[in-house]
């Protein structure tokens, strides 16, 4: 197999990593500066113990304001189960997350919820890219 080669004897692959390594030191625009921070999301349902749905729906929603990153954060009721909630949020990033749950509110509304949480039933993590106050 023969390589083909520049008019100055370097062999063509060489020229063209040269280029991009070129372009990349040079400033030339790259996959990685056009990428964008993602947003983070999750979906996923709770299941309150019998007749406590409303009482932990009282306890999600009433620490939700003053998370730091968090876009949206809501509680909704299971249509098909009486004990069930779905709740939805949308955070800046998945750190912004992961520090929620260290706030002091949030430690408090767990330790206030946990004892009228019979489980959890699916749990979707995913990637927001759009809607209605998300930017």
């Amino acid at each position: 197999m023969t390589q083909r080669r520049s008019t100055k004897g370097t062999p063509r692959r060489e020229v063209l990593t040269g280029g991009l390594a070129v372009g990349l030191l040079t400033g030339a625009p790259s996959v990685q500066a056009k990428e964008e921070k993602t947003m983070y999301g999750l979906i996923g349902q709770m299941k309150a113990a019998p007749g406590k749905r409303d009482q932990l729906v009282a306890i999600l929603s009433e620490s939700t304001g003053g998370m730091p990153g968090c876009l949206s954060y809501v509680v909704a009721k299971d249509t098909a189960d009486a004990d069930a909630l779905w709740i939805t949020e949308v955070w800046t990033d998945k750190a912004s997350h992961a520090a929620s749950l260290q706030l002091p509110s949030v430690q408090a509304a767990i330790a206030k919820a946990r004892p009228i949480i019979a489980g959890f039933g699916h749990r979707f993590e995913t990637v927001p890219v759009g809607g209605v106050g998300l930017g």
